[in-house]
């Protein structure tokens, strides 16, 4: 059975990977493995060694503690039935968040209060 640890660290290892644009299989040349292991690592079917999580986090450029954002708050908002809890391992959801930083700030600040407004939470 899974860790909820090591899949909360999975999805933010894929969430990253997606960002930055990188394939499972240039993430596994760069850290030096095999994509499959990557695989398992971002469904949290293995877990991460620590030495392992530093060369990852390295080739993503992000520090560690990265992987750890936000764990405690998808626990909470998902027992709470606010947001989906694996909202960051849906493509679509990563695609419109790098869709979305690609757009000019002030524009950016416009579209966000307008989903707001859609969405009843302003």
């Amino acid at each position: 059975m899974t860790h909820p640890v090591d899949v909360h660290v999975g999805k933010r290892v894929r969430h990253r990977r997606w960002l930055v644009g990188m394939t499972q299989q240039q993430l596994a040349e760069r850290v030096g493995i095999k994509f499959q292991q990557i695989q398992k690592y971002e469904t949290g079917a293995n877990r991460v060694s620590a030495s392992r999580l530093w060369d990852i986090a390295d080739a993503l450029d992000v520090p560690v503690s990265f992987f750890f954002e936000g764990i405690e708050a998808e626990t909470s908002a998902h027992s709470a039935g606010n947001v989906p809890g694996d909202v960051m391992g849906d493509k679509e959801a990563l695609d419109l968040i790098r869709s979305y930083y690609a757009i000019p700030e002030n524009q950016r600040r416009r579209l966000f209060d307008l989903a707001r407004v859609l969405s009843d939470v302003a």
